[in-house]
C-alpha cells in the first residue's frame, strides 16, 4: 500500500505539513481479520477544520478532512518515493516540472477532471493576490502553469527555484473547476477529486462523507480492495478521554489519542497507526514592540526552560528530544540541527542576561524596561491533548520565577491560527508546526510577515534565508547540506526551539489504515467485524 500525497501539518496551529511516510501500524482489535463492506469509518478529531478549502488552511485537522474530498497529482510511498496520483507521468527540474493527467478522472459531480482545471488550482495559489496560506509551502508565489488539453497534461514554471518542486507541486489538493468558480463549495469539501463527497455538515459536531462509485484512481497502483468503507463520518471530539471511551466500545473506528488515556488502549492490544510529530517547540513573536524582538531575551526566556523536564511532561514521558524541524520519515536531509545549538538550562545565567538586556525587576517581582512590563501571553493548543495545559503551566511557572508577567491561552486550532496568522495578539506560541520537506519551512520563518503572509514570528534571519535560497537552487538530495545549514541558523539564533517529538498513535478498533501526513490515508482504510 502506498501512502497519500505530500503535506504539512501543523499540529498547533498549521496544518501544515505533516506528510509522514512513517505510518507502522501495530496491535490487535480486527476481528477475525477478514475485511467486510459495507461499514462506516467513524474518525474522531479533536477540534473543527473550518473551512475546508484546500487552498486556504493549514489546520493538520482540515487536511485530515480534506484528504477524504481531495486527491493530489502525486502521492509518496513507504520509502518517500513519489507515485502516481491523479498524474500518471511527471518530470521535473528546480524550476519547471510537468505532469500528465491519468486518463478517465472525474470530479465529485461526474464531470471530467481537465488538464485546464489543474492549472488553475495552481495559478490560483501561485497568486499573490489570493493570499492562499500553502503559496510558498507547495507552490512559489509567481508559479504560472499551462494545461494542454489533447495531451493531458499540465507545465509548471515556478515562481522561483524549488529543490523539491515534483513533490511540492504534486502534492497540491486538487479541487475542480465548479469549486475554483465559486469557493464557498469548496469551504464546505464540494467540488472534490478524492474518494468521497459530503453528505451532510454540522460543524463542531460531524461530517459525513459517501465514497464515490466511479472512483478507480488511487495512489500508486492502488485498485480497490473488500474492506473499504462506505462512508466516513468525522466526529468532533474534544476531549481526548471521551474519545478512548468511545474507541473502546466501539463507537468511534479512529482516534489521534495522546497523554495518560493511551495507556488503557495499550492494555486492550488496539491497532494503531503511528508518526513522528514535533511537539514540543517554541516560537517568540518578534514583531516590532514585542518582547521577543530582541534575541537576549528569547534567549533568556528559552535558558530559563527546563527542556527536557517540559518534553517528559509534554509526552508523558513517550517523546525523545528533537533533532530538527522536519520529523516526517523517511526524512529527505538527515541531520541534526538542534544538539548543542540551543541554551543550556541555567535560570542565573537567564536572570543576569535579562538584567544585562535593561529588563529589571521592579517592586512587585515583575521585570519592566522602559516602563513597559515583559508581558508574555502565551498560546497553546487544546487540540493536542491533555498534556498541553501541564506543560504551559510549567512554562509560565518557570517565567514567572524570572519575573515574567505571564498569562496562558488555551485555543483550539482555528484560534490558534486566527492568533498568529491575523490578530497578531501573541508573545509566546507552544503551537508545533511540522513539515515533510524543508523547503515547506521557508513561508512560515522567513518572508512577508502575518498577516500579509505566513511568517507568523516575524522572523528575519539572514543565515537562514541565504542556506535557504542556496538549497533552492540544487534539486533533491544535493540540497541537504545547505537546507541543513539554513535550519540550524534559526535553531541557534534561537528563532525557533524544537526539543522534543512524539510518536503519535493513532488506534482504530474495527479497522486498520496506513499513516501520511501525519493523519490517515483514506485508500488504505480496511474495516472488519467486531
Amino acid at each position: 500500500m502506498t501512502k497519500t500525497r505530500t503535506a504539512v501539518v501543523l499540529l498547533g496551529v498549521l496544518a501544515l505539513a505533516t506528510t509522514a511516510c512513517g505510518g507502522s501500524g501495530s496491535g490487535s482489535g480486527a476481528g477475525d481479520g477478514t475485511p467486510v463492506d459495507g461499514k462506516t469509518f467513524s474518525l474522531g478529531v479533536g477540534s473543527d477544520p473550518g473551512s475546508l478549502d484546500p487552498h486556504m488552511t493549514v489546520l493538520s485537522v482540515a487536511i485530515q478532512v480534506d484528504r477524504f474530498l481531495y486527491d493530489s497529482l502525486l502521492n509518496v510511498d513507504g520509502d518517500g518515493k513519489p507515485v502516481a496520483g491523479l498524474a500518471a507521468k511527471w518530470e521535473a527540474s528546480t524550476t519547471t516540472a510537468s505532469f500528465t493527467l491519468r486518463p478517465g478522472l472525474t470530479c465529485a459531480d461526474g464531470s471530467p477532471l481537465t488538464a485546464a482545471d489543474v492549472a488553475a488550482n495552481l495559478n490560483f495559489i501561485g497568486d499573490p493576490a489570493n493570499k492562499s496560506p500553502i503559496a510558498g509551502l507547495y507552490v512559489a508565489p509567481g508559479t504560472k502553469a499551462t494545461a494542454d488539453a489533447a495531451a493531458g497534461t499540465i507545465t509548471v514554471t515556478s515562481g522561483k527555484p524549488d529543490a523539491f518542486l515534483a513533490r511540492n507541486i504534486g502534492g497540491v489538493p486538487i479541487a475542480c473547476a465548479k469549486g475554483l468558480a465559486d469557493r464557498k463549495l469548496l469551504a464546505k469539501g464540494d467540488s472534490g477529486t478524492g474518494m468521497f463527497t459530503v453528505s451532510e455538515s454540522v460543524p463542531n459536531d460531524h461530517y459525513t462523507f459517501t465514497r464515490r462509485k466511479d472512483y478507480t484512481w488511487g495512489p500508486g497502483d492502488w485498485k480497490a480492495e473488500p474492506g473499504l468503507p462506505d462512508k466516513v463520518v468525522v466526529r468532533v471530539i474534544p476531549n481526548t478521554t471521551t474519545a478512548t471511551n468511545l474507541l473502546l466500545s466501539g463507537e468511534l473506528s479512529a482516534a489521534q489519542i495522546n497523554g495518560p488515556d493511551r495507556q488503557r488502549l495499550e492494555a486492550r492490544k488496539l491497532f494503531h497507526g503511528d508518526f513522528t510529530a514535533p511537539m514540543g517547540e517554541v516560537f517568540y513573536n518578534q514583531a516590532t514592540g514585542r518582547p521577543g524582538q530582541d534575541e537576549a531575551v528569547r534567549r533568556a526566556l528559552t535558558q530559563a526552560l527546563d527542556l527536557p523536564q517540559l518534553g517528559k511532561v509534554l509526552t508523558s514521558g513517550a517523546g525523545k528530544p528533537s533533532k530538527g524541524m522536519i520529523t516526517n520519515e523517511p526524512k529527505v536531509c538527515p541531520g541534526d540541527t538542534v544538539t548543542g545549538n540551543l541554551p543550556a538550562h541555567d535560570p542565573a545565567a537567564a536572570a543576569a542576561a535579562l538584567d544585562a538586556a535593561g529588563w529589571k525587576a521592579g517592586p512587585d517581582g515583575v521585570r519592566a524596561k522602559g516602563g513597559k512590563k515583559l508581558a508574555l501571553t502565551v498560546l497553546y493548543g487544546t487540540q493536542l491533548g491533555p498534556t498541553m495545559a501541564p506543560t504551559a503551566e510549567l512554562v509560565q511557572q518557570t517565567w514567572k520565577s524570572l519575573g515574567a508577567d505571564v498569562t496562558l491561552k488555551a485555543v483550539d486550532s482555528p484560534g490558534l491560527s486566527q492568533a498568529l496568522f491575523g490578530t497578531g495578539e501573541w508573545e509566546v506560541s507552544l503551537g508545533p508546526v511540522g513539515f515533510s520537506l524543508p523547503s515547506q519551512l521557508v513561508p512560515f520563518v522567513s518572508g512577508p510577515a502575518a498577516p500579509d503572509g505566513t511568517n507568523f514570528a516575524h522572523i528575519s534571519n539572514p543565515g537562514y534565508d541565504q542556506g535557504a535560497q542556496q538549497a533552492a537552487s540544487k534539486a533533491g538530495d544535493a540540497s541537504c547540506a545547505d537546507w541543513t545549514a539554513a535550519e540550524t541558523a534559526l535553531v541557534k539564533r534561537v528563532d525557533a526551539v524544537p526539543y522534543f517529538d512524539s510518536v503519535v498513535p493513532t488506534y482504530a478498533s474495527g479497522a486498520k489504515f496506513e499513516i501520511s501526513q501525519g493523519s490517515v490515508t483514506p485508500a488504505s482504510i480496511r474495516m472488519y467485524a467486531k
